[in-house]
């Protein structure tokens, strides 16, 4: 077995304007000042040129440097940002514009071609890094028609997903040729956001062997799937982890959907660390159990606290979960030292 990586924490919720939040060097001098071991870094512009690291691996090398006088290793890279953009549902091109650059703008043809070249470009710079493991989103068309009504017509859903593994496979098979996983977050909002849907975009790739999970508990609380469950069936598939808490109270007012709430009144809200209902226990005990090869990566989002005292209180909150695996088995000091022959004797052979 192996031991879980961490703490890390994935940077993007705390990008901004003043120091330590504005460069990635600051970002990542404060976050090994808290005690973080990894940082998973968001390919913001303003923190890291994505074009120039798939083009260069000595600016690659110079980044992993800094860092690493820190004591600080990359966990992942991310493209949320840019794999939302690789598939949009024209009801949502307005709203999406804005992750596309200025030029891109009102042009979604050219907007996801600049998404697929991003993602290819991680692929580069993944392994540029050394990396095992990339973090992204699917995009979605399905998503306008989640519930069936009006009934959905015969082939909508299949077409989707047919779709979507064509704007894909030539990213996967990119990923490929660099030797890294493409992570996806299963997400509501995006076509891939549970188990089924993630099977759905396994058939139509072919079940590409670089078609993964970023496993994140909390958008399965606010689903009321059974998370732990998931571990169970797709644990082969789970490359990256967000450690994320949820909480979900429905009333007789609200439930599941929210009643186009905001967050602080919806019955299911995200949490920092420790103030939700996820398992966490449960959650670590089942990835070692399963020999979970990766990081252990704090992502902060919450209602109600404060994101500075989230990202503190997560580095201790991490590391008291995360399990020291044995290298021995408990009874180990019982063995009988029996041989072959001893055995056939027990057995009345």
């Amino acid at each position: 077995m192996k031991t879980i990586k961490g703490p890390a924490i994935f940077l993007a919720q705390f990008v901004g304007e003043q120091a330590p939040f504005d460069t990635l060097d600051h970002l990542v001098g404060w976050a090994a000042s808290l005690g973080y071991k990894g940082v998973q870094v968001p390919t913001d512009p303003n923190l890291f040129d994505l074009e120039k690291a798939a083009a260069s691996k000595g600016y690659c090398d110079d980044i992993k440097g800094r860092l690493g006088e820190h004591g600080i290793e990359i966990t992942e890279l991310s493209t949320h940002i840019q794999g939302q953009l690789v598939a949009v549902h024209p009801a949502y091109d307005e709203m999406f514009d804005g992750f596309a650059p200025a030029h891109l703008r009102g042009r979604p043809r050219e907007r996801q071609e600049w998404a697929v070249n991003q993602l290819k470009c991680a692929a580069k710079a993944s392994q540029h890094l050394g990396l095992k493991s990339h973090a992204t989103f699917s995009g979605a068309l399905a998503w306008p028609f989640i519930y069936p009504w009006p009934q959905r017509p015969a082939g909508l859903v299949e077409q989707a997903f047919s779709e979507l593994g064509k704007r894909w496979s030539p990213i996967l098979d990119a990923f490929d040729e660099s030797g890294v996983d493409l992570c996806y977050e299963l997400h509501p909002g995006e076509d891939l956001h549970d188990g089924v849907t993630f099977e759905h975009f396994l058939d139509a790739t072919g079940n590409h062997k670089r078609a993964n999970i970023l496993y994140d508990p909390s958008h399965f609380v606010l689903q009321a799937l059974n998370y732990l469950d998931f571990i169970d069936i797709y644990h082969d598939r789970i490359r990256a982890f967000h450690v994320k808490d949820a909480e979900f109270n429905p009333t007789g007012r609200s439930g599941a959907y929210g009643g186009y709430q905001g967050w602080i009144d919806r019955p299911g809200r995200f949490r920092s660390l420790g103030d939700g209902h996820v398992d966490f226990g449960a959650i670590f005990s089942k990835l070692s159990q399963y020999d979970f090869d990766g990081w252990a990566v704090l992502e902060w989002e919450c209602a109600l606290k404060h994101p500075e005292d989230g990202a503190r209180e997560g580095v201790q909150f991490i590391t008291d979960h995360i399990i020291r695996v044995t290298d021995r088995a408990f009874d180990d000091f019982a063995k009988s030292g029996v041989d072959d022959a001893a055995n056939r004797r027990l057995l009345g052979l």
